[in-house]
């Protein structure tokens, strides 16, 4: 890159593995296509005890006389501590209390063979979520009302999204994204600082002009309806702790208007938090409806007097050979 000394490192300064059922749990990994969600935990309340304050009876005073005297005939007296007071029970489940904690997660195609994940976690407002698709795995936060709503892109035609929590509660969803055989896909992932970046240049586009598609210029929508470019999706929040990022790139390979080829990219930025340590991260590429692919790979980043510069790894994915349709 023009403004940054660039390294060129082939496979040789990689360690890659292929493999598709690489499982990670808060390390990094991935989630086998199979897996299962997390069976919903039920905490159940006992052993209340309800508890009420006692009232104190006001004692007459002995130091002045009574006005009036007392009368002849026997007064029955009842004492506060025996007026019947309403004991109150506490509810023992949410029906009760009108609050349900039930998880649920709905899934919708959407353009651009994409899915709309919508979940709603009462009981996990404001907490972290992890979301796994077809080995794709990243973190978000669920909001202050105990929802989330995004829009991830599919990797698989009957697609299978699990939402898990923590605690290992969670939730599944399933759709059918008919329109992905029209889609060549490459993503890239990884966990916490590790400042990589996924970057097509479409038509063999010079770095920073139209058609590099990369975090900062991610194309759209409208552009890949029409055949004639791709668009990135960013999916996970680095704001979270060893949170659990991904880049996808997307482009209309069924419905392109010209032929040539896209050029495909990782690059790594040397930064103060990841220089002179090991970056691990996976690929995952599906081409005009395929198989899916992945690779694992390992890359020990430059010492600490090299921040600023970039890595540029080549051959991690395969560049897209587009024909006109």
């Amino acid at each position: 890159m023009a403004r940054l000394t660039s390294y060129i490192l082939g496979s040789a300064t990689l360690v890659c593995a292929l493999g598709t059922g690489y499982v990670m749990q808060y390390g990094f990994g991935l989630p086998q296509s199979n897996a299962r969600p997390a069976a919903d935990v039920q905490l159940e309340i006992s052993s209340i005890t309800p508890t009420s304050s006692a009232l104190v009876v006001p004692l007459l005073p002995t130091d002045q006389p009574m006005a009036d005297p007392l009368p002849d005939a026997p007064v029955e007296v009842k004492a506060a501590f025996e007026t019947d007071v309403p004991e109150t029970q506490l509810p023992e489940s949410p029906e009760e209390t009108g609050f349900a904690c039930d998880i649920t997660m709905t899934a919708e195609p959407i353009a651009g063979a994409m899915v709309d994940l919508a979940l709603s976690a009462p009981c996990h407002a404001s907490e972290r979520v992890t979301l796994h698709h077809q080995g794709m795995m990243f973190s978000d936060v669920m909001q202050p009302d105990g929802t989330l709503s995004i829009d991830i892109p599919a990797l698989a035609e009957q697609a299978i999204f699990i939402a898990s929590f923590a605690g290992g509660d969670g939730a599944m969803a399933t759709t059918e994204v008919s329109s992905l055989p029209f889609y060549d896909r490459v993503a890239v992932q990884w966990k916490g600082e590790a400042g990589l970046q996924l970057h097509a240049r479409e038509f063999s586009a010079e770095y920073f002009t139209q058609g590099h598609i990369w975090a900062a210029s991610a194309g759209n929508l409208t552009a890949a309806a029409k055949g004639e470019g791709g668009f990135l999706t960013r999916l996970g929040q680095m704001d979270a702790p060893e949170a659990l990022v991904v880049e996808v790139y997307s482009f209309p390979s069924g419905t392109a208007r010209r032929s040539g080829e896209v050029l495909l990219s990782v690059e790594a930025e040397v930064t103060a938090k990841n220089c002179g340590a090991a970056v691990e991260a996976q690929t995952l590429q599906i081409l005009s409806g395929g198989p899916l692919r992945t690779h694992d790979l390992t890359l020990d980043m430059p010492a600490c007097d090299a921040v600023g510069d970039f890595l540029v790894l080549k051959n991690l994915v395969e560049d897209l050979t587009i024909a006109a349709r």
